[in-house]
């Protein structure tokens, strides 16, 4: 290994980034969760795709709710912002924070039972609005904190390790946010590092909400024979939509893929994510054909993988209400107040 390298698990990687940091500054404090735990993956994911897309640590505000998850952002980017909102409300307090200031760096982990039960409210006003930041939900079917309840997310028939057996059918998240129209949907899952990492880059190049559904094992409660998000059984039923490359607009654009139809799309930074197709008939831009899918995986116990639908030119909720390029808790009093004439004219008027 050339000494300009590191590692970061079994990917070499420079020992610097673009902006003369190094990896170690983009980590966090000591995780608590279980060992094996598919969330620890995903915090490392975070820390690799962060580090090697050079974002400032200082310039990203980390969010989450409640749960096992919500927990999460305490074991990456130590030196970014962060609020632990309450039990499903993480929605509100990002939108007021990004609104705020819209240069930071927006990433809000959640888990399942945060975001699909209590806070579903507020996630869906969130793909509404089209906030731009990164939307993680750590899925592993059950409430982890509280003892392995079934979640909203539970396959119908998944059997708990007490042998209680789920008969209602789940929520695909990744369907209702295409039904609601977020421009950024994917799916990834823990155990595979190579395409979570190329996911969150891809997203961290969006201008709008990128939504993640990340299968995240639970391995107290939910990682044996019966369940549908063990390891084993999203190995055995992982089915891929595609091959994800991602490449930042500061770096030679190359595809150096096997023999294959190839799909490169532009993100709004000039970064293009590059789409190796395994399924010949499969277009992510297409949301009707990405509902069908998802609807077909649930049908053949499939776990849909992948770039689900994308829409980069969707207008993000910060162009659409034309703020100043200057963060609006930066302004002073008297470039916010409307002078005396201006409430006295609103005053003429409602007379």
């Amino acid at each position: 290994m050339a000494e300009s390298t590191l590692k970061i698990g079994t990917t070499e990687v420079p020992k610097e980034n673009r902006l003369g940091l190094k990896a170690a500054e983009y980590q966090g404090g000591r995780s608590t969760l279980c060992a094996g735990c598919g969330h620890d993956a995903i915090s490392n994911q975070i820390v690799r795709a962060f580090y090697e897309m050079s974002v400032k640590p200082e310039m990203v505000a980390k969010f989450s709710g409640i749960g096992c998850s919500s927990k999460t952002p305490a074991y990456f980017l130590s030196r970014a912002h962060g609020f632990n909102a309450v039990h499903g409300r993480m929605p509100a307090i990002a939108t007021g924070a990004i609104l705020a200031n819209h240069h930071l760096r927006g990433i809000g982990v959640s888990g399942d039972g945060d975001t699909a039960s209590i806070g579903l409210g507020q996630f869906m006003h969130m793909i509404r609005r089209n906030i731009p930041m990164i939307y993680i939900v750590e899925n592993n079917g059950v409430y982890g904190l509280t003892k392995g309840q079934f979640s909203a997310t539970a396959d119908e028939g998944s059997k708990l390790k007490t042998g209680v057996i789920n008969d209602l059918p789940p929520m695909d998240l990744c369907a209702l946010a295409v039904q609601l129209g977020c421009g950024f949907v994917a799916r990834g899952f823990a155990g595979d590092p190579k395409q979570m990492v190329n996911i969150l880059k891809a997203a961290l190049a969006h201008n709008g909400l990128a939504f993640i559904d990340a299968i995240s094992p639970c391995v107290t409660f939910n990682n044996h024979d019966g369940s549908t998000k063990s390891y084993t059984y999203a190995k055995e039923h992982d089915e891929l939509l595609h091959q994800i490359g991602f490449v930042p607009s500061y770096e030679q654009i190359e595809v150096d893929y096997e023999p294959g139809q190839v799909k490169e799309v532009t993100m709004h930074d000039g970064s293009r994510i590059v789409l190796k197709k395994i399924e010949d008939d499969y277009d992510p831009s297409d949301a009707t054909n990405a509902l069908v899918r998802l609807k077909k995986a649930e049908i053949e116990g499939q776990m849909l993988t992948g770039l689900v639908y994308l829409q980069p030119e969707k207008k993000s909720f910060i162009d659409l209400l034309h703020l100043t390029d200057e963060p609006l808790n930066t302004l002073p009093l008297e470039r916010t107040r409307p002078p005396r004439e201006a409430l006295d004219k609103i005053m003429l008027d409602l007379m």
